[in-house]
């Protein structure tokens, strides 16, 4: 009679906690540790269960903590990954600076002597100056060039910059999921522990049998072991946050935001994402300045099958000696002065094969422009997909799976403390709550990813507003 009479009152309750009119979900704990006492229905917000912790604290500072702009800002500045890409545009620079330069002229010294061939006193000397001239405007056309390729280097920093952002946010949505799950492992651990002693209160009272204070020890040192296995995967996770932004492994790093504080909401629709997309993605400004800098290499390779030119001009100043005469040895002077140009011939090379190459490097850089316009248009549309979902799942967690399962697990630990369930009962309860609690982060965690996807798509350089 006893039994059902328990049975009976935690029906009852179960009842009173399903049907409360606040529609709250209820604080995880117990009370009465004495035999027959009555069970505190005190009400208390679900969110109690994310409250801080020593651990958590020394993870999280909601005041002065960084927050995923913050480390933006800063790994574009530290990382050095783009510290590198820098660099490369101060070489496309560099290649810009020499492409203007012209060619530089030569200075010739020539000297004749007849002293080591039985002629001497016979002896010419030449100065001579030669002047390369570029035909066909090569000039230009290799400074077209290295402009391209130096806007190719700036577009490919820029979409270096975008994937870092996008990494750095996924990066941080991990850890933001991880202290989360730690969090509420952490207070869930907490609130075992309390209810041990309740159960060690009923087996010294004989209320309870051994055996169901062993299996709740059990659960305590399972949580206790999940509790160190996620700690680990945070270190992990904001050490990779670390790397990415470019801060010293020592260096304190305490996260701000959370999960539910959610990045601002995209545009309105698919279609206006993918035309922002369009004109704002650098690694499509950058196929397309791929294929101008193919055909600025077309175009110079043009130029290159000109003709080459050399205007020379030469000074000889010579003496010749003639010893055979009737009136005995002569002497003769001359001073010269030569100019003229020198052309080379295209007979045999045109620069066929560089021409030919630059041709297929066209058609090549115009596919590969066409295969990332066509990316762009699926990744915008895949984020807004996975937006979508997980909005629309975070409503249905919200409404009908965390409150439900918060209630149910409080009002059967209400229950056991009656007598009228199993410790087994209420540790399934207990896993299928926390089972809820992970999927609940996990949706959390792909709606973050997904909006920080989303303005990855379209372009947006947020670390740079």
């Amino acid at each position: 009679m006893l039994h059902r009479e328990r049975r009976v009152l935690a029906l009852l309750l179960i009842a009173m906690c399903a049907f409360a009119s606040s529609g709250r979900a209820q604080h995880l704990t117990i009370t009465g540790a004495a035999k027959g006492a009555t069970p505190d229905l005190e009400k208390i917000d679900e969110p109690e269960l994310l409250t801080a912790t020593p651990t958590i604290s020394r993870f999280v500072d909601s005041a002065q903590g960084a927050s995923s702009i913050d480390l933006i800002r800063r790994a574009l500045g530290s990382n050095a990954e783009l510290q590198a890409s820098r660099l490369e545009t101060e070489r496309a620079r560099a290649r810009l600076t020499q492409a203007r330069l012209r060619p530089n002229p030569a200075l010739d010294f020539e000297q004749t002597t007849g002293k080591f061939t039985g002629s001497k006193g016979e002896r010419t000397t030449a100065i001579g100056f030669s002047l390369p001239l570029e035909l066909g405007g090569k000039r230009q056309k290799r400074i077209d060039l290295a402009q391209a390729e130096m806007a190719v280097a700036e577009a490919l920093l820029a979409e270096r910059e975008r994937l870092l952002m996008k990494d750095i946010r996924a990066a941080y949505a991990d850890a933001l999921a991880l202290i989360r799950e730690l969090q509420i492992t952490e207070n869930i651990n907490s609130i075992d522990r309390q209810a041990a002693k309740v159960i060690e209160a009923r087996v010294s009272e004989g209320d309870s049998s051994l055996l169901e204070f062993n299996l709740f020890g059990v659960e305590i040192e399972r949580l206790k072991s999940r509790r160190v296995l996620l700690e680990g995967r945070l270190q992990a996770a904001l050490l990779k946050l670390k790397t990415l932004v470019g801060i010293s492994p020592l260096e304190t790093l305490k996260l701000r935001e959370d999960l539910t504080n959610k990045l601002p909401d995209p545009v309105a629709s698919v279609a206006e994402a993918i035309d922002l997309a369009l004109q704002n993605r650098p690694d499509l400004k950058y196929a397309k300045l791929v294929e101008a800098v193919a055909l600025a290499g077309f175009t110079l390779a043009k130029a290159q099958s000109f003709p080459d030119l050399i205007a020379f001009s030469k000074y000889s100043q010579g003496t010749a000696v003639f010893d055979r005469t009737p009136v005995g040895i002569l002497r003769d002077s001359d001073k010269l002065f030569t100019f003229g140009v020198s052309i080379s011939l295209p007979f045999f090379n045109r620069n066929q094969g560089a021409k030919a190459e630059a041709q297929i490097a066209i058609r090549q850089a115009v596919r590969r422009r066409e295969f990332i316009e066509a990316a762009v248009r699926s990744e915008v549309a895949q984020a807004y997909a996975r937006y979508d979902a997980a909005t629309n799942a975070l409503a249905t967690f919200e409404k009908g799976v965390i409150e439900r399962s918060t209630r149910n697990l409080i009002a059967v630990k209400k229950a056991y403390e009656l007598g009228a369930f199993r410790v087994s009962e209420l540790l399934i309860e207990q896993r299928k709550f926390l089972d809820s609690q992970r999927e609940f982060i996990d949706t959390l965690a792909e709606r973050y990813r997904a909006l920080a996807d989303i303005q990855a798509a379209m372009g947006f350089n947020t670390g740079k507003q």
